[in-house]
This record gives C-alpha cells, structure tokens and sequence, in this order.
C-alpha cells in the first residue's frame, strides 16, 4: 500500500492566535490523501488540544535568539521524519528552511501570514536579505493576502513565479449557529446592551490601547454599550490600567484567553480590529461568519476582506478619532447592523469557506510533489 505524503508544519508554537487557527484547521480539514505532522519551534500550546490525534506534534523549545541546540534537534527530527514536503511560516519559523535542506526533504514551502510588532511594515534589511538569500532553497511562498504576495515579489524580491495566494478559511459551521440571548446570559450583559468585542492576541501590533481609547471617547454618550475584549499576552497590565485610569471598569469586559469564540461572538452585535499590521484576519473572518458588522484598519489583508461600506467600515491605523465615530455609526442603527452583518456572512461563507483554503493548499502539495513546483523546475 502506497504510503500517503507527510507534510511537516513548522510553527513558533500551537498558542492562541490566528495563524495557529489556520495551521489547525488545514491539519483537520485537508483532504485525505495527505498526513501531517505540527513542529513547534518553542513549545505546544493551548491549540494543542484542537488538533486531530492522529497529527503527531513535536516541540523543539528553542531558546530565544539563536539556539544552536534546537536547530540540530529540527535537523534530526526531519531527518528521522522524512516529510515529503516542509511547510514553515513567517519569520519565527525561518530556521526551518535551512534545517529542512541540510536534512534532505525533497520539497519547502514557506507561509508569510502577517508581521510583529518590530518589523509592521516588513522592511528590516537584514531579514530581508536572509530572505533573499535562501529563497533558492524553496519551492513555493503562500502569502494569506494579496498585500503579502505584493511584498515578498516587490519588496523582498521573490519571484513572482514562486508566490501563491492562498486566503485563510472560516469554518462557518462553527460560527453563526449560537444563540445571541443564551451568549449573553452567559457574560451577564443585559439584552438591550449593544456589545462592541474584539478577540486576538494583546500585543502592541493588535492595538487594543487605541479601541479602549476611542470606546471611552464615545461611551458617555452611549451609557448601554459593552466592550468586550477577548485574548491574552504581553498587554494585559497596560490594558487592565488604562481601562481603570478612563473609569471604565463596569463597560469593558477583559475576558482573557477563552476556548470559546463562537459563542463569544454571538454575544456581540459589532466586532472591532484595530491592529497595526496584520496579514489575514482569522477572527475578521470568524466575525463575518457570526453574521457582524466589522470596523476595522485599512492595512494588510482587512481591505481583501471588508468591503467598506457593505459588510463594515475601514479606517486608518492609530486613528482614535476615526474610529470612535466608525463604531458610534453602529451603535444607535440595529437595522445597519443587520444589513452588514447578512452581507458579512454571505461573503464570508462564499468566498472564505474552510473547504475552499484547503484544497487550494492539497492542490499546491500535488503541484510541488509532481516535480512542477519553483524549485524543481
């Protein structure tokens, strides 16, 4: 019997967070004819319990900065794996690609799902060089949206031939099916409260401080809205002081990191996102499959998402202003609501199914294991 294809996915970790929610839903929902197998650079993390028991995961717990060690213990690892294909993503992950050479798997494709913090705009030289220098060595970049494709072909200078775009997917079944009064006896907020929510990773490059800033500027004329925000990280003391320091500490919700975002969301009649960079939204996505609105910054993939206007609105990065008066145009306005969210949904299940992103991922294994890929050729 013919032994199905072993994809070896390197991630930083399985934490909560966006691209760990794609990786975990491409190992779970890919077609059939592939294995998998998740390597975390650091360590497992609370996604670990989302992923099909029969995915192996391996933990390298690479040290910060350079950690020789771990890059042995990647080689060997590969080495005694013997993936067709391994699959890295974004610049935690960027050991993999020399590792996977010098251990001899026949195919490398690399993942570029959005940026951190100390490089927003994905202009640091000396990666980008490094960049540069090993693209030989792989067969196919997958950039989540069309900005990150533009990036690596004109900023990093990949060829255009090697970059595919492959959006991320929702699993709309898992969102839009809860109860909006049952989700909202569960976090006692009245009914009649409208809900104004957020999930994702508190990190400087999410820019959470900017939406506590704008939901106190127009909370005084709106004494019956919630904000809700959902996640965990290295923001959190700031948040808990600057929500204390504006007197909001009865109307924001900070509830941590949670297992339970589909009935979160369903618990809230606008979603927010006010990130600095970003790549591809899952939890944009996950919030136009509940059927929301969403106001959110016009940088990275948000534009490829939100049409603004129809299913929400764009605004500026850091702009408080901005985007205090795009959440307050939905506050008092629940058929508006209503219209964008419909529409939100429509084109989120159409055009971002889960099935969708994981076939285009099973059909670019088959063209890079058919010897068609980049690097082959």
């Amino acid at each position: 019997m013919r032994v199905k294809p072993l994809i070896a996915h390197v991630v930083n970790s399985l934490a909560t967070g966006g691209l760990e929610n794609g990786v975990v839903n491409l190992v779970n929902h890919t077609e059939p004819r592939f294995r998998h197998a998740v390597i975390c650079m650091t360590t497992e993390g609370a996604f670990r319990q989302r992923v099909q028991p029969s995915v192996d995961i391996f933990a390298m717990h690479k040290k910060p900065g350079r950690d020789v060690r771990a890059f042995v213990r990647l080689v060997v690892l590969l080495r005694r794996l013997r993936p067709a294909i391994v699959h890295s993503r974004n610049w935690a992950t960027f050991d993999a690609i020399p590792a996977a050479w010098m251990a001899g798997v026949p195919a490398i494709v690399h993942g570029e799902h959005g940026r951190d913090i100390t490089d927003p705009a994905g202009e640091n030289r000396r990666r980008n060089r490094l960049r540069r220098a090993f693209s030989p060595l792989v067969d196919r970049y997958v950039a989540v949206s069309d900005d990150l494709r533009h990036w690596l072909t004109l900023k990093v200078s990949i060829p255009a031939r090697k970059v595919t775009t492959i959006p991320n997917g929702v699993d709309s079944t898992r969102f839009g099916g809860v109860g909006r009064a049952d989700a909202r006896r569960r976090l006692g907020i009245p009914a009649d409260h409208v809900v104004v929510g957020t999930v994702g990773r508190l990190d400087p490059v999410k820019g959470q401080a900017s939406l506590v800033k704008a939901f106190a500027a127009l909370r005084p004329a709106r004494p019956g809205a919630v904000l809700v925000i959902v996640g965990d990280g290295p923001c959190r003391p700031e948040l808990t002081r600057l929500v204390s320091g504006l007197g909001l500490e009865s109307h924001v919700l900070l509830l941590g990191e949670r297992q339970d975002i589909p009935e979160l969301m369903a618990a809230m009649d606008l979603f927010v996102l006010p990130s600095i960079a970003e790549g591809m939204s899952n939890t944009v996505l996950e919030a136009m499959a509940t059927g929301l609105p969403v106001v959110a910054t016009r940088i990275g993939g948000n534009p490829e998402l939100i049409e603004d206007g129809l299913t929400g609105r764009l605004i500026p990065p850091l702009d408080i202003t901005g985007l205090a008066a795009a959440i307050d145009g939905y506050l008092d306005d629940a058929h508006l609501r209503a219209l964008h969210g419909k529409a939100a949904r429509q084109r989120a299940v159409e055009r971002f199914d889960l099935a969708v992103m994981a076939r285009a991922y099973g059909d670019l294994y088959d063209t890079v294991l058919g010897g068609r890929g980049a690097r082959g050729a």
